[in-house]
């Protein structure tokens, strides 16, 4: 096969998985784009933390080597650990202008950190495990489930932060079914897994309309 019908085919394949893409709901569409953004951006730092030296500092390092070498000595670099912690991170000036305004109720604010465990990198959405590659949305069941709360209860709680804008619901599917489930995300202007110079453009659009409730657009922080 010719390298140009390679390329062909290749372009073809990237232009149906970028339409089947567009065809899924906005749920999904998050979780994939705040997934496979997550990932550039993680193998991106992974090639910065590795450059340590300059061009200038490698080149004396290997001068430095080579003399070592010379007297049957050897340089051995130090390994870097990397923390591979997981970090949620809250508004404070967003959370205390809520809190003094009472938009925000204490159960409602109990509930919240209670999900936190369970709040995904950069997608903001509610999954069963952060640490999977391909996690699982939670439904309002499986959230009372892991929170040890009653579903009445967190179903409640939960339609209630919809209303105020805190708690977005949105559309996606089952694995390996048609069957159509949702999601659950989080408002970045109060809580937000990821780095929140770089909010996701579907989150963004996700709270959009929410963002400009009078309670909420005047925030002294907005990421979103």
């Amino acid at each position: 096969m010719s390298r140009r019908v390679e390329e062909t085919q290749k372009e073809l394949e990237r232009k149906l998985k970028k339409e089947k893409f567009e065809e899924l709901p906005e749920g999904v569409k998050a979780i994939i784009s705040a997934t496979s953004e997550a990932s550039k951006r993680s193998r991106s730092r992974d090639i910065e933390s590795s450059k340590i030296l300059s061009d200038k500092e490698m080149e004396i390092a290997n001068e430095l080597q080579a003399k070592a070498q010379s007297k049957g000595m050897k340089l051995v670099p130090e390994k870097k650990v990397k923390n591979r912690g997981r970090f949620v991170q809250i508004s404070q000036d967003n959370l205390k202008v809520l809190m003094e305004n009472q938009y925000l109720k204490n159960e409602e604010i109990t509930f919240l950190f209670r999900i936190m465990p369970y709040i995904g990198i950069r997608s903001n959405c509610i999954i069963d495990d952060i640490h999977k590659k391909d996690p699982v949305p939670l439904t309002q069941s499986d959230i009372a489930k892991v929170i040890k709360a009653s579903r009445t209860n967190t179903t409640r709680l939960i339609n209630q932060l919809i209303d105020k804008g805190i708690i977005a619901k949105a559309e996606t599917f089952k694995d390996h079914t048609n069957a159509r489930s949702y999601a659950l995300f989080l408002n970045p202007n109060i809580i937000y897994s990821g780095d929140r110079d770089n909010v996701n453009d579907t989150l963004k659009i996700m709270f959009e309309k929410a963002n400009k409730r009078s309670e909420l657009k005047n925030l002294p922080q907005k990421f979103c």
